[in-house]
């Protein structure tokens, strides 16, 4: 079983224009500074908002759950938490969305059930 990351970066655009991280393998101690730093990336070179495709992901640890809530403090303003996240997640198998229920990450970073879904859940 391979247990690397590996990260697929792509432009979506919906009402605006979305970064759509496509993630596989495992999200965990070892690959969280790699995710951390392609996601920082994306954002110092102007994403705005982010989609995370899980639909690849065989396993998300605390430190991948943790690198993350990194991703949605750097993405959203705190004036702004109440508000619209500018992280959601798609396509987390059921493994991957029983871990991050239980964990209240989907209280304030909803996942959907399409990657296009997700893209068009942005507004203005």
């Amino acid at each position: 079983m391979d247990v690397s990351l590996k990260i697929k970066i792509e432009q979506a655009q919906g009402k605006v224009p979305v970064a759509v991280f496509r993630l596989s393998g495992w999200l965990d101690a070892q690959s969280e500074g790699e995710f951390g730093k392609a996601a920082s990336d994306a954002i110092q070179k102007g994403a705005r908002n982010m989609v995370l495709d899980l639909s690849e992901l065989d396993m998300i640890t605390s430190a991948g759950m943790r690198a993350i809530q990194k991703i949605y403090k750097q993405l959203t303003p705190e004036s702004e938490s109440y508000k619209t996240s500018r992280l959601k997640l798609c396509n987390a198998p059921p493994k991957i969305y029983n871990i991050l229920g239980t964990t209240g990450f989907l209280l304030n970073i909803p996942n959907y059930e399409s990657l296009q879904t997700a893209v068009d859940s942005f507004a203005d």
